[in-house]
């Protein structure tokens, strides 16, 4: 595989007026939460054909696959050993930890009550990112994010009954490991482009994914369906490595702790598709949820 210099890495933004690379990086955010937001219930979709460890090895193989071959087709040098760790951080968060403590979740748990965990992932971002890389936002700023979290843990919790269930301890440590994978991944996509920090992620898996996957599909059963193909597809493909590719790249561009609060309105575009995809019903709290986090992400975007 062919070097690639750090200045090449670089040049994009060398060239580009930092307003212009704060909007781009805000695009790719925010392409990247439209896509996370179709993850749980395209996870549904795929439940209905596979069980709960053969979709989620799967769905890692298929990915690690596309990432793989565009990592062959561009040359791509391998990663430096000095980043290594990192990208074990996020292949353990956001490769296979989130993945895997989100569909056991949902096997129990509607898309709206798992909603809850990507309306409280913001703030545990942001949180994460002020310990491992030393960010410091504004008092304001904390303030909108606190409050914007709320919002949206009301009104997922509402649409859910108020009842917690069991599957709340996947998704809470889903939430803890994703975070750190986030805040890893938009750490090393500063020094990397961001399509090969989750590339390599992936490929760095197969050594699990690949025997998992094998093992899973012969003992639990499948019966494949248009939705639970398409389910599949789309959490490889769309969520896992296309999804995260623009993610990383908005990251780096316009810093973990705001791009992160884009992610606000997740959970109310997860309910939307869900009401679209899966017919699960939505009240008249939406619009004025929609509203409140619209403020909060206003505010952190000028904070």
């Amino acid at each position: 595989m062919r070097t690639q210099s750090s200045a090449t890495t670089a040049s994009p933004i060398a060239v580009t007026a930092p307003r212009e690379i704060r909007g781009l990086g805000t695009l790719q955010a925010a392409l990247g939460v439209v896509a996370f937001s179709l993850t749980f219930p395209s996870t549904a979709w795929g439940l209905e054909s596979f069980g709960p460890w053969s979709l989620v090895a799967v769905r890692g193989v298929l990915a690690a696959t596309v990432a793989g071959g565009c990592l062959l087709a561009l040359r791509v040098r391998l990663p430096a050993r000095r980043h290594l760790a990192g990208l074990a951080v996020v292949a353990a968060g956001v490769v296979l930890g989130f993945p895997m403590l989100t569909t056991l979740a949902l096997q129990t748990s509607t898309t709206a009550h798992a909603a809850v965990v990507v309306g409280l992932l913001p703030l545990t971002t942001a949180v994460f990112s002020a310990l491992r890389t030393g960010a410091r936002p504004s008092r304001r700023f904390w303030l909108a994010a606190v409050a914007g979290a709320v919002a949206v843990l009301a009104f997922t919790v509402a649409q859910s009954g108020g009842a917690l269930t069991a599957a709340d301890a996947y998704l809470f440590g889903a939430l803890l490991v994703c975070a750190a994978g986030y805040t890893e991944g938009g750490r090393l996509a500063r020094v990397m482009p961001g399509w090969q920090v989750i590339g390599w992620a992936l490929v760095l898996c197969l050594p699990l994914t690949v025997p998992a996957a094998a093992l899973a599909l012969a003992h639990e059963p499948v019966r494949l369906t248009v939705h639970g193909v398409a389910g599949l597809v789309w959490v490889a493909v769309g969520s896992t490595f296309l999804g995260l590719l623009v993610w990383y790249r908005g990251m780096a561009a316009i810093g973990i702790p705001r791009a992160s609060q884009l992610q606000l309105a997740q959970p109310l575009l997860t309910l939307v598709w869900s009401a679209l995809l899966l017919g699960e019903h939505l009240t008249v709290a939406a619009p004025l949820t929609a509203l409140a986090v619209l403020v909060c992400i206003a505010v952190t975007q000028r904070s």
